[in-house]
């Protein structure tokens, strides 16, 4: 069984008569099915899966026997495909191929004009950006493994100890209580290190009055979370406390304001403004947020360039920072999912200051 490809279908009728994914996160949102290889082809009737003999009989059984097609001689299974039911035009994932897959596409597929102008790749976005309750439930269990994960590295964390040992600590916890997968490589930086958005963990050991910001999620099914929250060990200096308080309210107000039909420029503003009336709006560089989902950036965007406006369904990062160098940085990141009214928050850790 596929995953909205009729909706896809509908969508791509009219500048093409297929589409053809081969993205592993396009595959895995469509056929629900994981794999490191495969290609996808989308008819206005049907979708079909070819992937190789390592997992042809699994996605059977999660997809069905009709739809999944071994992927050995794939070019030439297309163009008898294509040939018997009248394909012209196949629409492609422009932000997705690399260059050398669409010029052996062209070499052995010479009969098939390819679309790359993005309309596939837009349509794809506008079936993703919304998420249905299987999903969300994909990422609050993914989510659930993260804050469990929180609960249990704050009883960890200990003077003396590296940033790449507590980071370790996050990923084992875990990859052994349920996640299939990383979101992405975690990020644990204490003291000076704090002030680096994506800093990577090294050998710094954790001393009394730092900073440590911890940003990581796990993979549930495919599925992502993503969460930040950022401790003290030992009492923080009144300059630290309020920088805290400061990106606090900020992600507060960042929550409030969300709601269906919100620009993600206005959603981003909303926190923004805090910061900047704090003066600390130069030290606030990134976005406020991003959409998650069977990647761990994907739209919608939340950012004071962003071009998306939010709806109902989507699921959201909001994760303000303030970020000083040469002194320390916070940042603290939820993620929510838009509702008609306001948003309903997926995370439930505590983010009052916590002192080690």
């Amino acid at each position: 069984m596929m995953f909205h490809t009729d909706l896809l279908s509908k969508k791509i009728n009219g500048f093409c008569d297929a589409a053809l994914i081969f993205s592993e996160e396009n595959r895995l949102y469509f056929t629900q099915f994981p794999s490191s290889d495969g290609a996808l082809v989308v008819f206005s009737d049907n979708a079909l899966f070819f992937t190789d003999s390592r997992y042809t009989e699994a996605a059977a059984k999660c997809i069905g026997d009709d739809l999944v097609l071994d992927s050995s001689n794939l070019y030439e299974k297309l163009s008898g495909l294509f040939e018997e039911k009248g394909v012209k035009k196949v629409a492609l994932e422009n932000d997705k191929i690399t260059l050398s897959q669409f010029e052996e596409l062209k070499e052995k597929l010479p009969s098939v004009e390819f679309v790359t102008t993005g309309e596939l790749s837009s349509a794809v976005e506008e079936i993703r950006i919304v998420k249905e309750e299987s999903e969300i439930e994909k990422i609050k269990a993914a989510q659930k493994i993260a804050e469990d994960a929180f609960s249990h590295i704050i009883t960890f964390i200990k003077e003396g100890m590296t940033e790449k040992e507590i980071s370790l600590e996050l990923d084992f916890y875990m990859l052994s209580h349920g996640a299939e997968a990383l979101s992405f490589e975690t990020i644990a930086v204490a003291g000076k290190n704090s002030s680096m958005p994506h800093g990577v963990p090294g050998d710094y050991k954790v001393q009394k009055g730092d900073f440590i910001t911890m940003d990581y999620g796990a993979v549930v099914d495919g599925y992502h979370s993503d969460m930040t929250r950022t401790v003290c060990l030992g009492e923080p200096t009144e300059k630290m406390r309020e920088v805290y308080n400061t990106v606090l309210e900020a992600q507060k107000k960042g929550l409030e304001a969300l709601h269906d039909g919100i620009s993600g420029v206005d959603a981003d503003k909303a926190a923004r403004e805090v910061i900047e009336n704090a003066g600390y709006g130069k030290n606030f560089g990134h976005g406020l947020g991003h959409g998650v989902g069977v990647e761990i950036h994907e739209a919608p965007r939340l950012s004071p360039k962003a071009p998306h406006t939010l709806k109902s369904g989507h699921v959201v990062t909001v994760e303000p920072g303030i970020y000083l160098p040469g002194e320390f940085g916070v940042r603290i990141e939820d993620m929510a999912i838009i509702t008609d009214d306001g948003c309903i928050n997926l995370t439930s850790c505590p983010k009052e200051l916590i002192i080690l």
